[in-house]
């Protein structure tokens, strides 16, 4: 086969594992309470690319991580991810009725739920990473996983990025408090993602740390530069969400502080620069290449 069937074929392996991952962790829609446990599972399952846990998987293979320890992982920041998105979606937030491609969560069941669900999901992540079955990782590192998720999720990681974002409509930004704002907003969960996949096989070192967030740090922006491009250029069915919506909604982004051209080119040098940071962990770092190469390649 050839390198890029080899990847999406991976990819396809990665998606598939976490979908059954993701199902039997979460709880089971007939458990009581019924309609918040299913509405979890409308949230959580079928859809998305899951970015992030390709991103787990991925930093894992450097490190030699045990599958159970990476699902573990993997299914945690999703979790926070699915929960981040109910409740971005919300009339309080964004007020969007379309989500990877089907009706959002508080419109299929009402605003109370949704919150209730983002609420649900934030805690079943942390109960997902923490506990230690079918896994080598020792306490330590479980430590500093659980922190690092807990970090990445709260005020000074993706929460704040959330709150800098409301507080920004209408208002003009430089490019350099938009970068701000989305290394915060995106980009620390993508990190979080890179680093407990590396967690869930050892300890890391001072040198390789810093690579990968350097890693992290290219590919956090890059997947914020590519989606305003898509969001000014795509349509509502492909994206599976309402396009156009910050230019609506008076946002900032990268293309309305540079335009289409420079963003496309901003997207293509962080990618190079994702690329340079994984130069000393050689071949083993291929499956973090070639999500780099998705995140800015990719047309949805």
């Amino acid at each position: 086969m050839t390198a890029p069937q080899v990847f999406a074929d991976w990819m396809k392996r990665v998606q598939s594992t976490m979908e059954d991952a993701l199902a039997s962790f979460l709880p089971g829609e007939r458990e009581l309470p019924a309609r918040l446990h299913e509405a979890m599972r409308y949230a959580a399952l079928d859809g998305g690319k899951r970015v992030r846990p390709l991103l787990v998987f991925a930093a894992g293979e450097l490190f030699d991580a045990q599958q159970g320890a990476l699902e573990r992982a993997a299914a945690a920041v999703e979790m926070i991810h699915a929960y981040s998105l109910v409740h971005d979606d919300m009339p309080c937030m964004d007020d969007d009725a379309l989500r990877r491609g089907k009706p959002t969560v508080h419109v299929k069941y009402d605003d109370a739920t949704a919150l209730l669900v983002g609420d649900s999901l934030q805690a079943q992540a942390f109960l997902v990473l923490s506990d230690d079955t079918d896994t080598d990782v020792d306490a330590a590192r479980k430590l500093a996983m659980i922190r690092l998720l807990a970090h990445a999720a709260g005020s000074v990681g993706m929460c704040g990025g959330q709150a800098i974002d409301l507080a920004s409509v209408g208002v003009t930004l430089s490019l350099g408090e938009l970068e701000r704002m989305h290394q915060l907003k995106t980009g620390a969960l993508l990190r979080a993602s890179v680093l407990l996949g590396a967690l869930s096989g050892k300890a890391l070192s001072a040198a390789e740390e810093s690579a990968l967030d350097a890693y992290a740090k290219a590919i956090g922006l890059a997947f914020q530069v590519v989606d305003d491009v898509l969001d000014a250029t795509a349509d509502s069915t492909t994206l599976g969400k309402t396009a156009g919506k910050d230019a609506a909604d008076n946002k900032p982004t990268y293309v309305s502080i540079l335009g289409l051209d420079e963003s496309r080119q901003l997207a293509e040098k962080l990618r190079n620069d994702a690329h340079r940071a994984l130069a000393s962990f050689g071949d083993k770092a291929q499956r973090l290449r070639e999500l780099a190469d998705l995140i800015v390649q990719r047309k949805a």
